[in-house]
């Protein structure tokens, strides 16, 4: 697979940058950038932008382009939304309703018995395009006054605003096709590939706030993965004892 010129360059720097290959944390200038790569500059400060929306690195006018040391340390580098600054994406509330959980919404939630939760899609656009539908469920008992400006703003801004504090993610990927619901709200064609996110997202008491499952279009993302040397001698291990 060939991969293209901009996104290549954009791993290839993230590479670099992790790798701490660049002298005083500053990378070389855009003309001498488009040298190395053979390509325009104007290829270069797309790859750049993309750095920059990430938060890696930051240009200081008439003194270079510098890495930013707190970038590195985020496991998760970018994906195919959150490589976008704010101000180019925005929700927008399909529905919000209440309805009883039931018994796989109580395991998820850790509910003892059935009670009201809240259930909203809604879609993500990205400069101007419709690229992710997103259905979650939240406890009416920890969030009882959600509405859709909330849902269209930050949930997660609600979430600590009501004095809770968010712990973490677990989040899995698996690849589908679109149906025709689907494809109707993201304005394409049905059957088309795309990638379903399940999310669980938990507090620092560990519940679970929200559950929510995404159909994204055109879904990247990379990661920073450190290597875990008693996970992989454990594997090696179990390897030997087949």
């Amino acid at each position: 697979m060939i991969m293209k010129k901009v996104e290549f360059i954009t791993q290839d720097l993230l590479s670099k940058i992790y790798q701490q290959s660049f002298e005083g944390n500053k990378l070389p200038n855009q003309r001498d950038l488009a040298d190395i790569y053979h390509v325009s500059r104007d290829t270069v400060q797309k790859a750049l932008g993309r750095l920059t929306d990430m938060g890696l690195i930051r240009s200081v006018r008439g003194s270079g382009i510098f890495i930013k040391n707190a970038g590195r340390k985020n496991p998760l580098i970018y994906n195919s939304l959150t490589q976008n600054p704010y101000d180019r994406i925005r929700s927008e509330t399909v529905f919000l309703k209440k309805i009883m959980a039931d018994e796989n919404d109580c395991r998820i939630f850790g509910l003892k018995k059935p009670q009201p939760i809240w259930i909203f899609q809604r879609i993500r656009i990205v400069n101007f395009q419709i690229v992710q539908i997103e259905t979650s469920k939240m406890p009416v008992a920890l969030f009882q006054d959600l509405t859709a400006a909330i849902i269209e703003h930050s949930v997660q801004e609600y979430v600590q605003s009501a004095g809770f504090n968010i712990s973490h993610y677990i989040t899995s990927y698996s690849p589908v096709l679109l149906d025709k619901s689907q494809a109707k709200l993201l304005q394409c064609k049905p059957h088309l590939p795309a990638m379903k996110i399940i999310n669980r997202s938990l507090l620092d008491d560990g519940r679970v706030y929200e559950y929510s499952e995404v159909i994204a279009l055109d879904y990247t993302c990379t990661y920073i993965v450190p290597f875990n040397k008693l996970s992989h001698a454990e594997r090696q291990q179990k390897k030997a004892d087949r």
